[in-house]
């Protein structure tokens, strides 16, 4: 046995780790610590390539049922991401998030818009301490804010700018991320 142990201690180990993966409790933290791992800056999309956000007509909805409008953040830098809580990309970027909220929060407008169920999205939050303004997509957003993937994260300018697009994992609570805040808040 223990022969057959030594020969075969690769494939049981390779074995053992898929079997992690198919386990639903064991794949989520699995993917999000790879996830983590993976994430680097986002980048910032060049000048003369931006694209210009001129609709800011969309409904929003917070967990508390209020409507609110993105025309409200209308002149003002502004981040908004697209995420979901089953979406391990999106749960790997949170922690990052959150502190950069806790960074910019007062100068900066953030949505954390989400297609779920207010009360699914609320215990999330609550099960990890996340502060940060969640809201319910309850309109098509603007064309230029449209995608079929989470995480897609927008970074805005007060004249309306694209500057960063990014699509998938990123680490936004990196000294890159918080130069460019910072020279977009100056610039207001």
């Amino acid at each position: 046995m223990r022969t057959f142990l030594k020969k075969n201690r690769g494939n049981l180990l390779f074995l053992a780790a898929i079997a992690l993966l198919i386990i639903p409790q064991t794949r989520t933290p699995i993917q999000v610590f790879t996830q983590r791992l993976i994430a680097f800056s986002p980048s910032e999309i060049e000048a003369e390539e931006r694209e210009l956000l001129i609709d800011y007509d969309w409904r929003l909805q917070t967990l508390g049922a209020e409507t609110k409008n993105l025309s409200r953040s209308e002149g003002k830098v502004v981040l908004i991401n697209l995420w979901a809580t089953w979406c391990p990309p999106c749960i790997a970027e949170m922690p990052s998030l959150q502190k950069l909220y806790d960074s910019y929060g007062d100068r900066v407008d953030f949505y954390f818009v989400s297609p779920e169920e207010p009360s699914v999205v609320q215990n999330f939050l609550q099960k990890k301490g996340y502060t940060f303004p969640a809201y319910i997509e309850v309109q098509t957003p603007p064309e230029v804010l449209r995608t079929q993937t989470i995480p897609t994260t927008y970074l805005i300018s007060e004249k309306g700018e694209i500057v960063i697009e990014k699509t998938g994992v990123a680490n936004w609570n990196s000294e890159k991320v918080h130069d460019l805040l910072n020279g977009l808040i100056e610039t207001e």
